[in-house]
């Protein structure tokens, strides 16, 4: 037996047990892996609160998580891109708040060794959405992206992807990220009343394209300096339809190869030129804690869990 975080209802934080559950065994193609780091992203707590049950049917008790960093330790038959003991991160096909988890080998790629477990686990949610959303918005090099929630977890991984591929960045956030920002790249504005103008002020002609990756009432402001609802994608306004903006979830990430969008990051933060701050780290008996901190929103970068 192995532990894991399961909630058997919907509900707060607390609501999130460590529980033991049957050691999971790699199928045909699969491999598993042994976690040491995990990343808590806001659409797990938006799950576990029952928010997104009309959206998202699931059977319960259910576990959580999709993106990690571990150690592969047993390997399913037909597997021969990987081997016992490499050091991988990406995405999980079981849940990733787990001491055991499975993967698609096409769905990871090889950590850095240099690069750290807390790190290495949280990075690859951002790799990902970054890389949909720029396919989406078709962000060429020396136009410029607002990203809206720049310091958060996608928006750090977005503002030194769209950075290194050429782009200009202007990102919001509070006051007190804004050094922060302009150390990865970005020109940062204050978010709130008077945004369209503070972006003016810096741009006059307005903007490319956006990333809305707040979710807190932006579209309508991001459709005036963008130049219309085609120029802005959201990963968190789930009322974007609206507005005739497009959502980039699930769906949208699975039209493109995993394996390239995890490796663009890699090989930046494989050359220093990524980095992704962890906010805290919790183990993963104290999941309900890393839940309550992550639903307070204004983080800089992401909560990791670990084993013990």
């Amino acid at each position: 037996m192995s532990k894991a975080v399961q909630f058997a209802e919907y509900g707060p934080p607390e609501v999130l047990k460590l529980v033991d559950v049957p050691d999971p065994q790699a199928g045909p193609g699969q491999v598993r892996v042994v976690m040491c780091a995990a990343g808590v992203n806001p659409v797990e707590y938006k799950i576990r609160s029952g928010f997104m049950a009309a959206r998202r049917k699931i059977e319960l008790p259910a576990g959580l998580g999709s993106e990690f960093a571990g150690v592969v330790d047993q390997l399913g038959e037909g597997v021969t891109e990987l081997a016992v003991g490499d050091e991988v991160l990406g995405f999980s096909q079981s849940p990733a708040y787990a001491e055991l988890v499975l993967a698609d080998p096409a769905q990871l790629a090889r950590k850095p060794s240099h690069v750290d477990w807390e790190h290495a686990g949280g990075i690859s949610i951002g790799a990902r959405t970054s890389y949909t959303v720029l396919a989406m918005l078709d962000l060429k090099a020396g136009e410029t992206l607002l990203i809206h929630a720049a310091a958060g977890g996608v928006g750090i991984v977005a503002t030194q992807i769209a950075h290194a591929r050429g782009a200009r960045v202007i990102g919001t956030a509070r006051e007190d990220n804004h050094e922060f920002l302009r150390s990865i790249g970005a020109e940062p504005v204050t978010y709130g009343e008077g945004l369209a103008e503070r972006v003016r002020a810096i741009s006059p002609d307005g903007v490319d394209a956006v990333l809305d990756a707040s979710g807190r009432g932006e579209l309508p402001v991001s459709i005036e300096l963008a130049g219309g609802p085609q120029h802005v994608v959201t990963i968190a306004a789930y009322d974007s339809a609206d507005y005739g903006v497009a959502f980039a979830g699930p769906d949208q990430a699975a039209k493109f190869d995993p394996q390239l969008a995890i490796g663009e990051a890699v090989a930046l933060l494989d050359a220093g030129r990524l980095q992704m701050p962890v906010w805290k780290t919790y183990p993963l008996a104290d999941a309900a804690a890393a839940h309550a901190e992550s639903e307070q929103a204004h983080l800089r970068g992401k909560i990791i869990l670990l084993p013990s």
